[in-house]
């Protein structure tokens, strides 16, 4: 039980989580597949992975050259 009135507690919109969007579609994120929407678009994003159109840019030099 609280005194306070309604206009002394916080703004709903500051206490809120931000809406995570999904990174394939853009629609808003499910909690069992997050950051995706789907499981659809989590396969989407393995999919993408593993075929090489997502890479991981590395810098010149970074190989270990065993002789």
């Amino acid at each position: 039980m609280s005194d306070e009135s309604p206009s002394r507690s916080a703004p709903a919109s500051t206490s809120a989580k931000p809406v995570r969007r999904c990174p394939i579609c853009n629609r808003p994120a499910a909690e069992a597949v997050r950051p995706f929407c789907s499981p659809r678009c989590r396969d989407v994003d393995l999919h993408r992975w593993l075929s090489g159109s997502y890479v991981i840019p590395a810098a010149e030099g970074d190989e270990d050259d065993v002789e």
